[in-house]
């Protein structure tokens, strides 16, 4: 049946749409959902519950990041997080009742739900969730989804406000359009498509919009309707913006920008910020670093080889000399974003006029363009039809989707939602064009732990549990190696505390790998830039352990010496790669307010602002046996002015009982040396 001639239902219904899943579809249901925002939670959760009732038919769901809500947790947690979360989330968010199976461990045999991304961390301990997880590219989830033979697909959609009756896939036309393509060419029979409207999903048209007869069913449930699912944004640390701002001197004008998400994409966008809307300030941070007016940092990395068999090798004023590191001006082309995931910094790069290069799908235009031959005809059209911004996805905070919806028509064209085959690949499709429009691109990623040989860990533990997953980070650091002017960088804290314990995140090997060390590329910490791409592991080392922070460098020379891949000699190191040297550089930045902690917006209240910064910090000094006894002995034992409105909000300015005053203590402890 061709889409003209398909008869679209319209139901108001939940479960109608679920009875004409299983009337339209015989045997096992193998149901497609997007990943994060597109994903329809009251739909799947009326599927559940039909399938939960019926365990004669087996129901297989197959998705990626299932975004739950944060627990209530317990104790200090719980008094912060429950009042938090009924206000962001709202007390009738949709839990996807699948996922709290699987959190319990109590999905039903006759159900199996298989993800190739996972909300980090949030299901380490599912065994269910652990090890049915696909381990897939990016790009390569359409193919599998042929492969397992999926016999429906169900999606969030956006209605159109002009009335057409058209839809929008809007957050997620990432992978159906791909998904339906590929099981019909594999022969199977185009999946039955359900759709559920949702009034608050953001309207954007272009790719993003198809005609009504593009889905089998269109469910437009009544109200009132929940709030989409926003990510809380989060402080920015001294690290954080350290590497932040080390990134940002890779970028140049006129090239292309991916960046990922959380705290390190958040400094970077920032760092962007500054540069192009306050040079003088930006350059201040920058000389903090250690860098002068050239661009260059004594503590940046390695860039020339100490390979002698003897004596010393001085790694403590050697600079990255030969790191792509660009003009640092503010941004007169501008940038052409094209990023699998659209988030809040791209919001803000777009207000600014960061994010402003225009691209358009046409070759010869294009190519004109890069030669500098485009006439005026061509700058008009490509000021009329030219767009921006390119994503696969979108997720963001309530301010990031109230932008999206309120923005004028004509800058809402700029943004095109894509075919994740489009973003996140250069074959397949016009790869002439999208080599021209993606020229000087920089895709910035984020990892968990980096090897001195180059290796990436980004989502998963020695023991084989999932954090995360690949998503499209293998994608980009090969298309960075695909493209003859792109760089791939990979950015990581130096350390992580655990157990009590600082550790290194650069590592000498790890047991898991993201990214083969032949792909290694650029790596960034807050000690600087190691550029790895086509250097000895020799050289890799040396970039790396310069990188890395103090107290964890002599055991990664001393590895590598040990098996062989350095000159036994005497290492001379920078004493520049301390946390605290680091604070206390950027501590008057942030007192001049150059470096907020929530540079992007926040979600929490000024109080609650105060509290995050607290109740971390007495995470921090409590991991450990001997450093929770210490920081309670203090607490008791301290006096001072208590922050009352930060008491209140936590439930304690009348604490009752012996633990309830410990806990007061504690924070109020908590508040002083944070304040």
């Amino acid at each position: 049946m061709t889409e003209s001639a398909r008869e679209t239902l319209y139901f108001q219904s939940l479960d109608e749409a679920v009875e004409l899943l299983y009337r339209r579809i015989d045997g096992p249901l193998h149901v497609g959902a997007p990943l994060g925002l597109g994903k329809p939670h009251r739909l799947l959760n009326a599927l559940y519950a039909r399938a939960e009732r019926e365990p004669a038919r087996r129901l297989h769901l197959y998705t990626a990041l299932s975004l739950d809500p944060p627990g209530a947790g317990k104790g200090l947690e719980a008094r912060f997080l429950k009042p938090f979360a009924q206000r962001h989330f709202g007390d009738d968010y949709p839990r996807l009742a699948y996922v709290q199976a699987l959190k319990r461990n109590a999905l039903p045999a006759h159900m199996e739900v298989e993800e190739f991304y996972l909300q980090s961390g949030a299901l380490l301990n599912s065994q269910a969730a652990q090890s049915r997880y696909a381990s897939l590219n990016y790009t390569h989830v359409a193919r599998a989804l042929a492969d397992r033979g999926v016999n429906a697909v169900v999606q969030k959609v956006a209605a159109d406000p002009s009335g057409s009756g058209r839809l929008s896939l809007s957050c997620n036309t990432d992978l159906t359009f791909d998904a339906v393509d590929a099981i019909v060419a594999r022969g199977l029979p185009r999946p039955v498509l359900i759709a559920e409207v949702d009034p608050l999903l953001p309207w954007l048209d272009g790719s993003a919009a198809v005609e009504a007869s593009f889905f089998d069913a269109v469910v437009t449930p009544p109200g009132p309707y929940p709030k989409l699912f926003a990510l809380p944004r989060q402080p920015v640390s001294d690290a954080d913006y350290a590497i932040g701002f080390h990134a940002s001197t890779l970028v140049r004008d006129g090239g292309t920008l991916q960046i990922g998400i959380g705290t390190l994409a958040d400094a970077l966008c920032h760092a962007l910020v500054l540069r192009h809307t306050d040079n003088a300030a930006y350059w201040r941070v920058l000389g903090a670093l250690g860098y002068d007016q050239g661009g260059e940092s004594s503590g940046a990395g390695v860039s020339a080889r100490g390979g002698a068999a003897s004596g010393d090798v001085d790694l403590s004023s050697t600079r990255n000399a030969k790191a792509p590191v660009a003009p640092l001006e503010p941004f007169r082309v501008g940038l052409f974003g094209c990023s699998e995931m659209l988030n809040e910094g791209f919001r803000r790069l777009v207000e600014v006029g960061v994010i402003k290069r225009k691209v358009v799908d046409d070759l010869d235009l294009m190519r004109r363009l890069h030669e500098g031959r485009a006439d005026a005809a061509d700058l008009e059209r490509l000021e009329r039809d030219g767009e921006y911004l390119q994503g696969g996805f979108y997720l963001g905070s309530q301010d990031f989707y109230d932008w999206l919806r309120d923005l004028p028509e004509d800058r809402r064209r700029g943004i095109s939602m894509r075919r994740i085959s489009e973003v996140n690949e250069l074959y397949g499709g016009n790869e002439t064009l999208e080599r021209l429009q993606r020229h000087d691109a920089r895709f910035f990623n984020s990892c968990m732990m980096a090897t001195a040989l180059g290796a990436a860990v980004s989502d998963t533990l020695d023991d084989g549990r999932v954090v995360s997953g690949v998503g499209g980070q293998y994608n980009f650091v090969a298309m960075a190696h695909a493209l003859p002017d792109a760089r791939s960088v990979l950015m990581l804290r130096a350390t992580r505390d655990s157990g009590g314990e600082t550790r290194s995140n650069v590592v000498w090997n790890y047991a898991q790998a993201t990214i083969p060390r032949h792909l290694r590329d650029v790596y960034v910490t807050e000690y600087g830039i190691a550029d790895l791409r086509g250097k000895t592991d020799e050289d890799c080392i040396q970039a790396m352990v310069a990188v890395a922070a103090a107290g964890h460098q002599f055991p990664l020379l001393e590895d590598a010496m040990r098996h062989g891949k350095l000159p036994r000699a005497t290492y001379r190191l920078s004493d520049r790669n301390d946390p605290q040297r680091l604070r206390d550089a950027l501590a008057p930045l942030r007192a001049q307010g150059a470096l907020p902690d929530y540079p992007l917006g926040s979600d929490f209240t000024a109080v609650e602002q105060r509290l995050v910064k607290a109740l971390g910090w007495l995470k921090a000094n409590t991991a450990g046996g001997g450093a929770k006894a210490r920081t309670v002995f203090k607490a008791l034992f301290s006096s001072g002015a208590a922050d009352a409105e930060a008491m209140q909000r936590m439930g304690l300015a009348q604490p009752s009982g012996f633990g309830e005053k410990i806990q007061a203590r504690l924070v109020a402890l908590a508040l002083r040396e944070t304040a």
